[in-house]
């Protein structure tokens, strides 16, 4: 009987080293490349695409053999940190390959780089992330623009860029004017002149469609830049932003403060979400402000992040409304309200039904 158990249990154990011997061999096959095949296919990344929905995209332009053994691979080499954008990739490749230049943002070739410059970000985030994608440093971005004849020349180049920007107060001059997209750039040796000059370039592409409104609006360029950028900080949802737009522009109307964070945060060069505001950093002056001394009835003195296309409209096309206060929930969602009582009986109900937000 013994002897019986002994040859099962071998039995056993060789089966499980059988299957465990082409579990692994199937593994190692199906994360190779799909072909031979050179020829690039064009594949598009969404902003916060997850494992499963990348590995449906691959699996879809045939570059990898199978959906599952991509998310195995993933699991199993820790790989995290998938870069959105626009990549050309090749049945060639194999599963390192394709994540190495999706988490990275580096084209397979290495010859070829994508930018992600996202709305709502400031400079210094779009600094780091040239500086983590080129051969450039942050130094060097900052250096360029503090460089004014560099900016003079792009002021006499861009009918959208004025003399405003130069105001001594202002952080970086292009803050706000560097359109936020995804941009292929020619390699990790591009300057920074470069990688500027599409993105300025598609801001006068974005801006050309409502030159006539600028044009004949009451506020410059600048102005509506300036505020695009606090309703893009401000607002979490495109359809919030007309409405958002429309409070600060009652505001400013009847001379009150904007009374942003937002702007506060940049004052101070500081992340959302960093830390909280000391009171002392909220009742101190600073042109960027909105919460501070002497700031009623004023704009920050330059834009605070990147804007993108619909709080560029909202600022341009605002809502008509009587609103002066609006307040977001836990889930997003914005409230507006055109009185002080209004809009204190609106955190007290939120408050109750524990959709504020406590710090």
């Amino acid at each position: 009987m013994k002897k019986v158990l002994i040859k099962i249990l071998i039995i056993v154990l060789l089966v499980i080293l059988i299957l465990t011997a082409i579990l692994v061999g199937t593994y190692k096959v199906l994360i190779k490349p799909v072909s031979k095949n050179i020829e690039e296919k064009e594949v598009v990344i969404p902003m916060g695409s997850g494992t499963e929905e990348i590995a449906k995209i691959l699996k879809e332009k045939n570059l990898i053999k199978n959906e599952l053994i991509f998310k195995i691979y993933v699991k199993i080499n820790k790989v995290s940190n998938f870069q959105a954008g626009t990549y050309y990739l090749k049945e060639s490749m194999d599963l390192k390959e394709i994540t190495d230049m999706l988490k990275t943002g580096i084209m397979y070739d290495q010859n070829n780089i994508t930018i992600t410059y996202l709305e709502g970000k400031p400079i210094w985030w779009l600094a780091n992330q040239i500086a983590e994608k080129t051969n450039n440093t942050e130094e060097d971005i900052y250096a360029l623009l503090e460089n004014e004849e560099y900016i003079n020349e792009l002021i006499e180049k861009y009918w959208f860029l004025t003399e405003d920007i130069k105001n001594e107060d202002i952080y970086y001059p292009l803050e706000g004017y560097l359109f936020p997209d995804t941009y292929e750039i020619s390699s990790k040796e591009a300057k920074v002149e470069e990688i500027f000059e599409k993105m300025l370039d598609q801001m006068e592409n974005v801006l050309e469609q409502y030159k006539q409104e600028i044009e004949e609006s009451k506020y410059s360029i600048h102005e509506l830049l300036t505020l695009a950028s606090v309703v893009e900080t401000e607002g979490m949802r495109d359809e919030d932003r007309k409405n958002i737009a429309s409070v600060f522009y009652n505001r400013l109307d009847l001379g009150m403060s904007l009374g942003s964070d937002v702007t506060t945060y940049y004052g101070i060069k500081v992340d959302m979400g960093e830390r909280e505001l000391y009171q002392k950093e909220l009742d101190t002056y600073n042109p960027y402000n909105t919460r501070g001394p002497q700031m009623e009835g004023k704009l920050p003195v330059g834009p605070i992040a990147s804007v993108g296309r619909k709080s560029i409209e909202a600022a341009i096309e605002p809502n008509e409304t009587n609103y002066l206060f609006f307040a977001a929930d836990k889930t997003g969602k914005t409230y507006f309200t055109s009185t002080n009582e209004e809009h204190l009986k609106l955190i007290n109900e939120l408050q109750d039904s524990g959709l504020w937000y406590e710090h």
